[in-house]
């Protein structure tokens, strides 16, 4: 072989290696490529589905928004006071947030009574039992007493207690048994006409010895 032929031999192994080398190249940046290509889609989802997400909550807070609007005639508005039955356990309470009120509110009634009469006799008269009308009501009274478990028929009517007055030697107007009685007390604020202007429940107990 020639010198020359063999200068040939090597300039072509050298630009074939050049070529695989050039190849090798090729491939890897393309490799690269792709692989950036690849994050760039992982981000787009991610992006989207971010936006997707955005989109569900403030469609969802619109829809209870509108929701909240619509019911507005379903409000639940506050009662009107209505009267309290006021038992032993919470009559001292009741009776200490009244008479902080000064003068007393129209249409509120400062209680004065015992809780518990008692009487010797189903008909006789109880030594303990009295009802006083506050001298700083703002209206006379009058009350009803009734069994708890029958308050169709009354078994006291009081008379007209003015403010400043007090009913004692108690009398029932129907005889009870001996034994415990649970009792419902009416009270009747009434204006100038006798005319009943609010009512108050009062529950307590009489006790008939015999």
């Amino acid at each position: 072989m020639s010198v020359e032929d063999k200068q040939k031999n090597e300039r072509v192994a050298e630009g074939q290696a050049t070529g695989q080398d050039i190849k090798g190249k090729e491939s890897g940046a393309a490799k690269k490529k792709k692989e950036k290509g690849g994050s760039r889609n992982t981000l787009v989802l991610i992006v989207i589905s971010l936006l997707i997400l955005i989109a569900l909550v403030v469609l969802i807070v619109v829809v209870l928004a509108k929701d909240d609007d619509g019911n507005s005639d379903n409000e639940v508005t506050q009662a009107p006071n209505r009267n309290v039955i006021i038992t032993d356990d919470n009559l001292e309470e009741a009776l200490e947030q009244i008479s902080e009120m000064e003068p007393t509110q129209e249409g509120y009634y400062t209680c004065q009574m015992d809780t518990v009469w008692h009487f010797s006799k189903g008909d006789g008269v109880s030594e303990d039992a009295y009802v006083k009308n506050d001298a700083g009501n703002t209206n006379d009274v009058y009350f009803d007493v009734f069994l708890k478990s029958d308050e169709s028929t009354p078994i006291l009517e009081s008379p007209i207690i003015p403010r400043g007055a007090q009913m004692r030697d108690i009398v029932l107007d129907v005889p009870l048994d001996a034994g415990t009685h649970e009792c419902i007390m009416v009270y009747h604020l009434v204006d100038d006409e006798q005319t009943t202007v609010s009512t108050l429940r009062v529950k307590f107990y009489i006790i008939v010895e015999e």
